[in-house]
């Protein structure tokens, strides 16, 4: 085993402090990466409040990894020392179910081992996210980022980017669509980054009219404010996919309206309460309601690979470590633009 440094709560209630964990040594077929940035995600505090129930402590959170290859097993064959490397959300999956053999890890049916809060494949060794200097990952898990990109920028791609890439791919968004993005955060704004480089005529729909000029910078063609019950009269039958990137309370059945015959919206936030949805809002219009989790290994990439092409990374504000609990306080005050990324040379 190694030691790593690291920033972790040991309670719900206990500010993320220094930390350290220990690492298990490179095997094989696993890659060290050193830490350089890790993207703040909202489901990080989330997990670290125990707002979901299950949580383990002591927590290192941290899925939106991005760093540098120090070490590489004998059997590695896709990366070597030296390479630029990310880990997301999940570091193993049991590979065999029918849910991995269709590269949909995520959803695969006997638990994937998440990057933190959770298990390796063992059910008994704790997964460590990356508030902290260093991993270790299989390679199958580990993803390649290209130098082309701004590396700290990179870095919520691991989990909003993909999130957010996933169902645009799999609703096959492409040139001409007629796409909604509902809300302007972390989620909401690489969507509209994502959607528009694929394309598609992009409508940011809002509460807040201060969003649009940010809206209309990060690639969105349209704006409407949802505060105003006229935009639902204007935009009736509009769009072919909706993402809905709202974690708060609000109407579906609205949204619905919007879609066209045979449209979609798709769910990527999760409110508190469960939402009633008219089964008319979906009969009417033969229209889908879906929803979305992150996205298997070779998505990730493709993901990745798109960005890299499109010259795509997230708006971010960098700090340092030190800096998280207060980054975690202002993201409850919805004060950041648009994703918080800690530098892990500061640690």
């Amino acid at each position: 085993m190694a030691i790593a440094k690291a920033y972790a709560a040991t309670s719900p209630s206990a500010p993320l402090a220094p930390f350290q964990i220990e690492r298990r040594e490179v095997g094989p077929h696993d890659v060290q990466i050193e830490v350089a940035y890790c993207g703040i995600c909202h489901s990080d505090l989330h997990q670290v409040k125990d707002e979901w129930g299950g949580a383990k402590f002591p927590m290192v959170p941290g899925h939106e990894i991005v760093g540098r290859v120090t070490a590489v097993g004998a059997h590695v064959k896709n990366f070597k020392e030296g390479d630029l490397a990310g880990v997301g959300c999940m570091v193993d999956s049991c590979r065999t179910c029918p849910s991995c053999e269709r590269d949909l890890e995520q959803f695969c049916e006997k638990g994937a081992a998440f990057t933190y809060n959770g298990t390796e494949m063992d059910r008994k060794t704790p997964t460590y996210g990356g508030y902290s200097s260093s991993l270790v990952v299989n390679e199958g898990f580990a993803l390649k980022i290209s130098p082309k990109l701004d590396l700290a920028a990179v870095a919520p791609l691991l989990c909003a980017g993909i999130t957010t890439y996933s169902p645009l791919r799999h609703w096959k968004v492409k040139k001409g669509d007629k796409v909604g993005v509902v809300g302007l955060g972390g989620l909401g704004h690489m969507a509209v980054k994502l959607a528009a480089a694929m394309g598609a005529e992009v409508t940011m729909l809002s509460t807040s009219k201060s969003k649009e000029e940010d809206a209309r910078k990060l690639g969105a063609h349209h704006f409407g404010l949802t505060s105003d019950e006229a935009t639902f009269k204007r935009l009736a039958g509009h769009f072919d996919l909706i993402i809905d990137t709202i974690s708060a309370p609000h109407d579906y059945n609205k949204y619905l309206g919007l879609l066209r015959v045979e449209g979609a919206m798709v769910l990527l936030g999760v409110p508190p309460e469960p939402t009633p949805v008219a089964a008319g809002s979906l009969i009417f219009g033969r229209r889908t309601l879906s929803g979305s989790l992150i996205g298997g290994i070779k998505e990730t990439q493709e993901m990745l690979d798109f960005c890299a092409e499109h010259g795509i990374v997230s708006e971010i504000e960098l700090i340092p470590v030190q800096q998280v609990n207060e980054a975690y306080e202002r993201m409850l005050k919805n004060d950041v633009r648009y994703r918080f990324v800690l530098d892990m040379k500061t640690l």
